[in-house]
């Protein structure tokens, strides 16, 4: 009698696959989505006897499904422009959490959260290594990554001040000419320092830094900084002083901001001065100084090697962090958790952690997205055959059952 066992596992084997192509297919535009393939296996055998040569006749029990594995090839990257997002160029995954369970990802469509926390796009936060004072040290372990408006630029008091200044060498003696400059307390308040320059002969001046009053306690006058005298050579050069002015201090600010001293660059790297004295009228061109008031992330770009670099509203930058990424010894092992994560097993080996670009592990691009690896024209190939071998054994299941019909009716 036939044994409606063999095709009927057969029918069971081409259903499992018709199901990991549809959904291959449903996840055709999932990111970082990798397709699955079914591998079928025969199942055991009965000896029903010897040839002549001594061989054994065997006959098979049907089949079933011996293995779904993944395929980890590499995504087409469609560059999106948002910051946000991020590719896997390689091997590794981006290493998530969510109430203390790790998992890992392919996805990189992140996004910022109300607490200003990079996470994915079913709240699992990204790991990585935040930055300590814009140093990125992976020693101190994984963490999340803050990169929303919560990312703050300290206030930098300043430290050095450069001018760009002419004086005209045929000014009129007693001839002032002064030039404001804005700098900063440690507070980040700002502050104009004027510096006044008053002739007091030929190729001399005199100078005066000063700040208003309403800036520092106890004066109702602007109260100088500092003030000396300028001599300059027939060139129109600067001889006295020669060196940069160390020691212009302000104490008492206002605002309460602690005391700060500041220096007066009057020659750069070469001994070029940024003061002169010529016969056009004065003026300056161009002013510096290092300090800054604070500010508040503007945007932010991710690096090859996972470094993010946020642009600030003070005009700053700094490194916010540096993005993880795993790599296992089989990812063949890793077990499916849906919203695009796997987690590791015993057949997948533990996570290998790092950053992007080390130790095998892939390079990211920041402002693309991998797409699902999914192959239509092949999902589709597949499903044909799929479908053949599903009508072939309900064909023969199909044949079984005339062949019973036919043995029940032999007694008639």
């Amino acid at each position: 009698m036939p044994t409606f066992s063999i095709p009927l596992s057969g029918l069971t084997a081409s259903s499992t696959a018709l199901a990991t192509i549809a959904n291959n297919l449903a996840n055709l535009n999932t990111v970082g989505y990798k397709d699955s393939r079914v591998l079928f296996r025969d199942l055991f055998y009965q000896t029903i006897g010897n040839n002549g040569a001594g061989d054994a006749i065997q006959q098979g029990a049907g089949a079933a499904v011996g293995s779904i594995p993944s395929s980890f090839t590499q995504g087409n990257v469609d560059p999106s422009g948002v910051s946000t997002d991020v590719a896997i160029l390689g091997d590794g995954f981006f290493v998530v959490s969510k109430n203390g369970a790790l998992s890992y990802t392919r996805a990189g469509d992140f996004e910022i959260n109300k607490a200003s926390v990079l996470v994915t796009s079913d709240g699992q936060q990204v790991l990585g290594y935040p930055a300590v004072n814009g140093v990125v040290t992976p020693a101190q372990g994984l963490g999340p990554l803050t990169l929303g408006a919560g990312a703050i630029s300290p206030a930098t008091a300043t430290s050095t001040v450069q001018l760009s200044t002419n004086l005209d060498a045929s000014a009129a003696v007693g001839t002032a000419y002064s030039a404001p400059m804005t700098i900063y307390d440690s507070l980040g308040g700002s502050h104009v320092v004027l510096f006044t320059y008053t002739k007091t002969g030929t190729n001399g001046w005199d100078y005066s830094i000063s700040i208003p009053a309403a800036d520092v306690n106890g004066t109702t006058d602007p109260t100088v900084l500092k003030s000396g005298t300028l001599t300059f050579d027939g060139n129109g050069n600067l001889t006295n002083p020669s060196a940069d002015i160390t020691g212009v201090a302000i104490t008492g600010f206002a605002d309460g901001a602690n005391d700060q001293t500041f220096t007066w660059k009057l020659f750069d790297a070469n001994g070029g001065g940024f003061l002169t004295q010529l016969a056009s009228p004065s003026g300056t061109s161009s002013t510096q100084q290092d300090g800054s008031g604070s500010g508040t992330l503007v945007k932010f770009d991710i690096g090859g090697d996972g470094t993010i670099t946020g642009a600030f509203s003070n005009g700053k930058t700094a490194i916010l962090g540096q993005l993880a990424t795993a790599t296992f010894a089989n990812n063949q092992g890793l077990l499916r958790t849906g919203n695009n994560g796997f987690t590791e097993t015993l057949a997948s080996g533990q996570a290998v952690v790092g950053g992007p670009g080390t130790s095998g592990r892939g390079t990211l691009a920041g402002g693309a997205l991998e797409l699902s690896n999914v192959d239509i024209a092949k999902e589709f190939a597949a499903l044909i055959v799929a479908q053949r071998s599903f009508q072939a054994n309900a064909r023969v299941v199909t044949t079984f059952d005339e062949i019973t019909q036919d043995t029940i009716n032999l007694k008639r």
